[in-house]
């Protein structure tokens, strides 16, 4: 649910706005096509906060969610997002993360002239990762392009959303299964998601509140588990590996989230070997400390929810991982503690160094977990998001 050099992103609010933020509104009103070196990085907590632009919509109030429609696009709203991330095994039992994210964003809420082709409404931007857990090799490769002469969008019927060859295509069942296919150079997946278990309204039934002011908010859903089939290449030398696992889905769309002083987030999807899962996130103020909109859900097999406010539950981090670079500097690990639960839990990375060193800057990858409850141990794996770590130490 990722910074620019000071995006305060969260998984509502992410790179789409920043990338856009560094362009200019050029993309909608030029006439030419997009240039060839991708924007700056550029901060745009402005763009995310409650100062919008009155004609997009906001999320003010639950509403009801329709699938497949709500798999598709929103865009009477600004900044929208599809997250899938999730742990697949070959055969040999080689383990590999991965994480797939298409972003869009619109760029104008009314109707635009139509004397170009290139003229465009909406601008996407694709994210695709691959950690070799194994090897210890993480791959990470970034497009983006105005949706303008078929090169990106969504429709609803069919159900696909696409960033060039990049997609996510739905099925015959509410739209599912769904094919997710991303390629390039020698890195490739290509999987068939089908839900196990029920979709989870996050926040309250769906509508996922980030700040005090009325509107900054998203509407937000999640399919924690998917059985996942299909193939992996990461040379594109030797024939792809047959894999399967388990995957995540997040779908979040909003105008404006962010709250003054927000400055970071820490996002947890932890699948649990009980069949529980747990969504996370630790909205960071500018001071270090947690906002008290940070919040959770935690959700089993049936699809039976409890809700998670930011009181009843502690994240402290352990030790620190420093960028290559020296830019960047995160946890190297955290402690997940909900009293109401008896739930301890440590979370930590299978694989150190799962930075996005893209157009924007943040962690995201595969995490193992371990712990206890009031039933005894208590195992799992999953993936986490850290950002805002580039400009200090990681502690808190």
């Amino acid at each position: 649910m990722r910074p620019l050099s000071r995006l305060p992103r969260w998984r509502p609010f992410t790179v789409l706005v920043a990338v856009l933020a560094g362009t200019g509104l050029w993309l909608w009103h030029s006439g030419h096509p997009p240039p060839p070196a991708p924007p700056p990085a550029t901060a745009v907590s402005a763009a995310l906060g409650g100062g919008s632009d009155g004609a997009w919509a906001r999320a003010y109030a639950p509403r009801p969610f329709t699938f497949p429609a709500d798999h598709g696009a929103h865009a009477d709203f600004r900044n929208e997002w599809w997250y899938v991330t999730g742990h697949l095994r070959a055969a040999d039992g080689r383990r590999f993360g991965y994480q797939f994210t298409l972003f869009r964003i619109g760029l104008h809420p009314g109707p635009l002239p139509a004397d170009s082709a290139w003229r465009a409404q909406q601008w996407y931007l694709g994210h695709f990762a691959v950690s070799d857990l194994d090897d210890g090799r993480h791959q990470a490769r970034e497009r983006y392009s105005r949706a303008a002469l078929g090169l990106a969008g969504a429709t609803r019927e069919p159900l696909a959303i696409w960033l060039e060859d990049w997609r996510l295509d739905g099925g015959p069942d509410a739209g599912f299964p769904m094919r997710l296919r991303a390629r390039d150079g020698g890195l490739s997946l290509d999987l068939q998601l089908t839900p196990l278990a029920p979709v989870v309204l996050q926040g309250e039934d769906g509508l996922s509140r980030k700040s005090s002011e009325p509107g900054n908010a998203s509407y937000y859903y999640s399919f924690p588990r998917l059985a996942s089939r299909g193939t992996l290449s990461l040379d594109g030398r030797n024939p792809a590996l047959a894999v399967e696992g388990t995957s995540w889905l997040d779908r979040e769309w909003s105008t404006s989230a962010l709250g003054p002083g927000q400055s970071g987030w820490d996002w947890f999807a932890l699948q649990l070997a009980d069949g529980r899962n747990l969504m996370l996130y630790r909205l960071r103020r500018s001071d270090g400390t947690t906002d008290p909109h940070s919040a959770g859900t935690l959700s089993d097999a049936t699809g039976r929810t409890t809700r998670l406010s930011a009181s009843g539950f502690t994240l402290t981090p352990e030790g620190r991982w420093t960028s290559p670079d020296g830019a960047a500097h995160y946890p190297a690990g955290w402690q997940l503690d909900i009293p109401s639960l008896g739930l301890k839990l440590r979370v930590r990375p299978q694989l150190a160094d799962q930075e996005m060193r893209l157009s924007v800057r943040y962690w995201e990858g595969a995490v193992a977990v371990d712990g206890h409850d009031a039933q005894g141990p208590v195992h799992g794996e999953g993936y986490l998001e850290m950002t805002r770590y580039e400009d200090g130490p990681a502690a808190p």
